[in-house]
């Protein structure tokens, strides 16, 4: 008896679009005209200008990175589907504007806690890290809009729901974020080695606490901004921890002293 071939998918039959794929100018204008969170924007090269024009001008007032590829690099994303030579990977999630979580902060009735991640790169470590947020009471995270990893899918799926309650907000220049934080008060803390001990620093008080990259650590024009460094202590042969478990101590720590200040 002959045995039965398993059986493939249709002929022509499309792949299902990703849930985090957006196709053809329409679609993602209107996602621009909502305010939905979008991580970036592809247009196939060679696209009609007066067709894209209104849709890179709208794009750029959001702060959305657009990137001019191949049509190839879109039909790849599209997998099959019509896409009008225009591509938007979107967020799970709306990303928030910094002064609102400042806002929010502030109506809370304490000192603010935010976190800045310095192109971090790994999905699963901003994961983990919203987790965290979530359990030691952060404010609010940045992330720059380039050179880092955006909310997408894995972000989410690492964060177990924490991404529905930490805002995180996308920031221009990372510098001249940090000195107007500073203008409104606020220190800033950046991890790495040979600062304090990070059990010794103070952590109350309205605080940006600056997590580098998992291989690089801070940029030098961040870590210029950092009113100061802490430092976990390693008596290992492992000179650097996971990027994720070492803002986690040191969120905790910042939790530990806020609630000891409070009495």
């Amino acid at each position: 008896m002959k045995e039965k071939k398993e059986r493939g998918a249709a002929p022509g039959k499309m792949a299902p679009l990703p849930d985090d794929v957006l196709l053809g100018r329409n679609a993602v204008m209107e996602a621009l005209r909502a305010g939905r969170g979008i991580n970036k924007i592809m247009i196939a090269q060679g696209s009609r200008e007066a067709q894209v024009a209104p849709l890179v001008e709208l794009a750029r007032t959001r702060g959305v990175p657009v990137e001019f590829v191949t049509r190839a690099a879109i039909e790849r994303s599209a997998g099959g589907a019509r896409h009008q030579g225009v591509l938007a990977q979107v967020a799970p999630i709306a990303y928030q504007e910094l002064d609102d979580i400042l806002r929010a902060a502030e109506a809370k009735g304490h000192a603010p806690l935010l976190v800045l991640l310095d192109e971090l790169e790994d999905p699963h470590n901003l994961g983990a890290l919203l987790r965290t947020a979530d359990a030691t009471g952060v404010d609010g995270i940045l992330i720059p809009r380039r050179r880092s990893v955006p909310l997408n899918a894995t972000v989410a799926k690492t964060s177990a729901g924490a991404i529905e309650y930490v805002p995180v907000a996308r920031i221009g220049n990372v510098t001249q974020t940090l000195k107007e934080l500073k203008g409104k008060g606020f220190w800033v803390a950046g991890a790495d080695m040979g600062g304090t001990p990070y059990d010794e620093a103070d952590l109350t008080g309205a605080l940006v606490l600056v997590v580098g990259s998992e291989g690089h650590g801070m940029t030098r024009l961040v870590r210029e901004q950092c009113d100061f460094i802490v430092s976990l202590p390693m008596v290992g042969r492992i000179n650097s921890l996971n990027a994720s478990v070492a803002g986690s101590l040191l969120m905790y720590e910042a939790l530990r002293q806020r609630q000891r200040a409070q009495g």
